[in-house]
Parts: structure tokens; C-alpha cells; sequence
């Protein structure tokens, strides 16, 4: 810690004010004296300063731009000011102060802010190019899949299975949890509303159809986005500010072949039996629900069930969760490879890749909604 500033303001009654300081006027006083400024005019009101700096037995550059402020002020409110007490090689320090330059207005160039008109042509521009880079990205990505394809034995298959770990099996319970819970939520409520009319029956089939049309692909796709599209983005997100990207292209390896390949297979093979134990467990959420809440025996719900399933729905969602899996796996990836910057940028790149994956999946579903209608 500095020592404490030393200084020491006597009056005089012809309004005559000094200002006596002593010590060191550096860098770690100028903090501490700044206030003095304002405080010493306002309080005392001088009709003149004189400042004794005999006692000042070391300045620097800081010390000198007190001395300056200190003097500008007094001009500002049109008080006599003095100086005395420097040697002359304390009073060269003052000189090294360039007032025009303090006067001068900055350089930096003033953010305006921007109008509506402006707000929306800019967020027009910025989406865009994320749609280029996004349709650049996938062009990259289908031709690296088909050159895997045709050379099978080159793909990292030990790193196709650990990530089918981390995105199957690891991912497993919560989309299980989520799913049992959301099956006896639908089944509960739906059976409020079903028992005022006898059809308690139809539980199971109102179950089985929302969790394999719909609820299932799109629920087990949410999740696998929040847990593995994020770590996919950050995962390479990281190795771009750590230049290990660089390091791959520069011994020549393809990045989105090295790093990308995999997690996309992996993606692939897992999310549909994912899908899979989601209706499963959903079906069994609501299998809690109608044998304990309405009476019906294991087997009239299982097979109420297997009457509402159709192998076209099954096909469709396993469909869906295919074209889930590509779009989460891909636009992880992508994010990351657009990281620059340090951990902020790795932060702002996940929380991209969480968003812009949760969005396409209901663009996408809704497309697939309109065209298996016409289908069906």
C-alpha cells in the first residue's frame, strides 16, 4: 500500500489559499489527490492558490497531470494560480504534460446509435451469412460423408464408438426420466378429461400416437442438442483457440474429417434408439397412470397401445430422429469452427449451437408435420 498523501490547505482572510504538499506525487497518490481538486474550490473558494511544492522530493508524470488539472481549474473559474518550490529538473516533469493534447477531442470514434431501420438491415445481413456458413458447412460435411463411405476403413471408428458413449448411453437417463414423466403427465391429463365420457380405454392410444408421432423425436432431439450439440461446439470450439485446428490442417488432416465424421455417425446410430427408449419409457409412464389410476389390467393397455401403433408412424419418427441427429451433430460443429477469440467466444459459440439446433428441429418438424400429412 502507497503512504498516505501529505499535503495541507491554510487561508488566508484576502481569500489567499495554499495548498502545501510534501512527500511523493506519483502514479499511486494520483487517485487520492484527484478529489482534492473539485473539494479544494468548492470548499475554500480561494480568490487565489499558490501550491508549495517545496516539500516534494519525488514527481512523475502523474504528479505533474495533478498539477496541470489543478491549474486548469483555477483558470476555469478565473483564480490567480502559482507554483513554487521545484528545482528546475522537477518543473522539466511539468513540461512533459501536452495541454493541447489533453484539450484535443478523442480520436475514437463515437458509437451512434442506430435506428430501427438500420437494427433490422444489419440482423438481415448477420442471418445471412450464418445461412451461407451454415450451407457451406453441410456441403463440406456431405462430401467428407460420402468420401467416408467409400473408404470405411478410414473413419476413427475408436472415436465413433466413445462418442455413441457420450451421446447414448451417457445421455440415456435423463431422456428416459424426461420421457416417463412426460408420459404420465399426458396420461393423467388426458384422462381427466376422458373419464367424463367412458373412454378411459383411449389413454394408451392418445400416449403411444403424440409419443411416436411427435413428442418422441422431438423431445429426445431437445435433449441431445442441450447435452451433446453444446459439447460438440465447445469441444472444438476449444481446440480453435488453442490452435490445435491449425495444427491439424497443418500436418495435413481435413478438419471437418478428423474432428466432425465421427460425432456425426455417432449422432447418427444412436439418436433413433434413443427415440426409441423415449417412447418406451413414455409408454410406460402412462402404463403407471391407467393401471393405478383407471382401473385397466397391464395387458389391456399394452395392447390398446400396439392397435394405435402404425409401422408408418414408427418409420417416420425414426426418419425424423435421423435428420435430427444430422442437424444437431452438424451445427455443433460448425459453431465451434467459427470460434475466434478466447473463452467468451467458445462460451457465446455453445450457447449458438444450443439455440440455432433447437430452432431447426421445430422448423424441421413442422415441415415434416405438412409433408407426412399429404404422405399419410
Amino acid at each position: 500500500m502507497p503512504d498516505p498523501v501529505a499535503y495541507e490547505i491554510t487561508t488566508h482572510d484576502t481569500g489567499e489559499t495554499i495548498l502545501v504538499l510534501s512527500g511523493r506525487l506519483d502514479l499511486n497518490r494520483f487517485g487520492a489527490l484527484s478529489p482534492l481538486i473539485k473539494s479544494l474550490f468548492d470548499s475554500y473558494k480561494p480568490s487565489q492558490l499558490n501550491v508549495d511544492m517545496t516539500g516534494i522530493n519525488y514527481i512523475d508524470s502523474s504528479g505533474a497531470l495533478f498539477i496541470v488539472k489543478l491549474e486548469d481549474e483555477a483558470m476555469a473559474r478565473s483564480v490567480p494560480f502559482s507554483i513554487h518550490g521545484l528545482s528546475k529538473e522537477k518543473m522539466g516533469i511539468l513540461d512533459l504534460i501536452d495541454r493541447e493534447a489533453l484539450d484535443a477531442p478523442s480520436l475514437a470514434t463515437k458509437e451512434r446509435a442506430l435506428n430501427v431501420v438500420e437494427q433490422v438491415g444489419n440482423a438481415s445481413i448477420s442471418a445471412t451469412r450464418d445461412i451461407y456458413d451454415i450451407v457451406s458447412f453441410c456441403g463440406e460435411l456431405v462430401y467428407e460423408l460420402v468420401r467416408s463411405a467409400r473408404h470405411i476403413r478410414k473413419v476413427r471408428w475408436g472415436d465413433v464408438v466413445s462418442y455413441m458413449k457420450k451421446v447414448g448411453v451417457d445421455g440415456l437417463p435423463i431422456v428416459g426420466l424426461i420421457s416417463f414423466l412426460l408420459g404420465l403427465i399426458m396420461a393423467f391429463m388426458s384422462s381427466l378429461q376422458l373419464k367424463q365420457f367412458g373412454a378411459n380405454i383411449y389413454v394408451a392410444s392418445l400416449v403411444a400416437v403424440a409419443m411416436i408421432r411427435e413428442l418422441g423425436p422431438i423431445m429426445t432431439a431437445i435433449i441431445v442438442a442441450g447435452r451433446s450439440g453444446s459439447a460438440f461446439a465447445a469441444e472444438i470450439g476449444t481446440m480453435k483457440v488453442n490452435e490445435e485446428v491449425d495444427a491439424l490442417t497443418t500436418m495435413g488432416f481435413s478438419p471437418i474429417r478428423f474432428l466432425t465424421i465421427p460425432k456425426v455417425i455417432a449422432s447418427l446410430l444412436t439418436v433413433p434408439v434413443l427415440t426409441i427408449f423415449s417412447i418406451i419409457f413414455a409408454i410406460m409412464g402412462g402404463l403407471i397412470v391407467g393401471v393405478v389410476g383407471l382401473n385397466l389390467t397391464i395387458f389391456t393397455y399394452i395392447q390398446q397401445t400396439i392397435k394405435a401403433i402404425a409401422i408408418f408412424d414408427v418409420v417416420s419418427g425414426i426418419i425424423k430422429s435421423l435428420v435430427f441427429a444430422m442437424t444437431i451433430s452438424a451445427i455443433g460443429c460448425q459453431r465451434g469452427f467459427k470460434v475466434r477469440g478466447g473463452a467468451e467466444a467458445v462460451g457465446n459459440a455453445t450457447t449458438s449451437a444450443v439455440v440455432t439446433s433447437i430452432f431447426l428441429i421445430i422448423v424441421i418438424d413442422s415441415a415434416f408435420a405438412i409433408i407426412l400429412h399429404y404422405i399419410r
